[in-house]
């Protein structure tokens, strides 16, 4: 998730530093003999700046305008530096060049196209924005382009060739922060190269009522996907872990866990099969658990049959805590 600094610096303001509060953002910079004022308008992190320009928490401000100005920015970046990069005008190439050599580039935004265009280039992005404006309805949307930020995927139409039940085992049910819509759910699997999408319980039951907020993803030693392409096993989510959710298209969207739960339950080993690679998840044996079918129908596990096409997410194997790695790693 890239960050989201508000730039009240240069004008102290409480409507501004509030709406900032209120729209998530991850700091303030404010000034140095502020600071006191400022922790008084909520909890959150604020980067203080004194008079001569020298700011808090290892920021630095760098102004481009030249090749010189560049590479200072890009040696403060490599020493440990958080650079704060404002170019004279908006322009990329500097960007560009920064970005490819560090990763603690934060970029001068003054709207959300600016915003977008920075966390965009050279498909990495600035490690975060600073936005600089005096109007509340700007912070709120690149709040919006920040926080809402997706991570796409390409799902595939698996067919199911074997569905066995496995005995008791301990299954996660990860209940999050937010609300989750028809369409939307976890992808988990027993392998990071073949997962299975497991629908949110947003649909009504005889036997149960929905909780739109809950996924019951499945056994403890599964992977899940959580931010920047990263994977982690279902029993390591507790409450402020953030985890990706999926719509039926590929687009995912970062939410937060507000609970856990982990449960001794009858379980169901779920396999399918994509071009040759097989996609397998230990699910839940009950009503309530539901896959997605390629035509975006719904279907229970205890109603999923040997040949059904359901969707899924296949990559080449191997992870290393949780991290994609290329080297020869066998998962069966």
């Amino acid at each position: 998730m890239k960050e989201f600094i508000v730039d009240a610096s240069k004008n102290f303001n409480k409507v501004i530093i509030t709406t900032a509060i209120e729209s998530g953002a991850d700091a303030i910079i404010v000034p140095k003999e502020k600071l006191e004022d400022a922790k008084k308008l909520g909890r959150i992190k604020f980067i203080s700046i004194d008079k001569d320009g020298n700011l808090s928490d290892d920021f630095v401000l760098i102004r481009i305008e030249n090749k010189k100005d560049e590479e200072k920015a890009a040696s403060l970046a490599k020493a440990g530096k958080k650079v704060i990069v404002e170019t004279t005008d908006w322009t990329i190439i500097p960007l560009e060049n920064l970005i490819a050599q560090s990763d603690n580039i934060y970029s001068v935004v003054k709207n959300e196209e600016e915003a977008a265009t920075a966390i965009a280039i050279l498909e990495k992005g600035v490690k975060g924005v600073v936005l600089q404006t005096n109007d509340i309805n700007i912070i709120k949307k690149v709040s919006n382009e920040i926080k809402q930020q997706t991570e796409k995927v390409n799902l595939v139409k698996a067919k199911v060739i074997s569905i066995t039940p496995v005995g008791m085992g301990d299954r996660v049910a990860v209940d999050t922060t937010s609300l989750l819509k028809r369409g939307e759910g976890m992808l988990v699997g027993n392998s990071s190269a073949g997962m299975i999408f497991v629908h949110a319980e947003t649909e009504e039951s005889p036997y149960v009522a929905s909780r739109p907020f809950r996924v019951n993803a499945g056994a403890v030693h599964m992977y899940t996907k959580v931010p920047n392409g990263k994977t982690v096993y279902l029993c390591e989510l507790k409450t402020g872990s953030e985890v990706m959710v999926y719509d039926t298209e590929g687009n995912g969207r970062v939410v937060y866990v507000g609970r856990s739960k982990i449960e001794r339950r009858p379980m169901l080993l779920v396999e399918a099969e994509y071009n040759g690679k097989k996609l397998s998840a230990v699910l839940q044996n009950a009503e309530t658990i539901r896959l997605v079918k390629s035509d975006g129908s719904l279907v229970s596990v205890v109603d999923l049959k040997i040949g059904d096409e359901i969707l899924g997410y296949v990559e080449e194997a191997g992870r290393h805590f949780g991290m994609k790695v290329e080297e020869t790693i066998i998962e069966k």
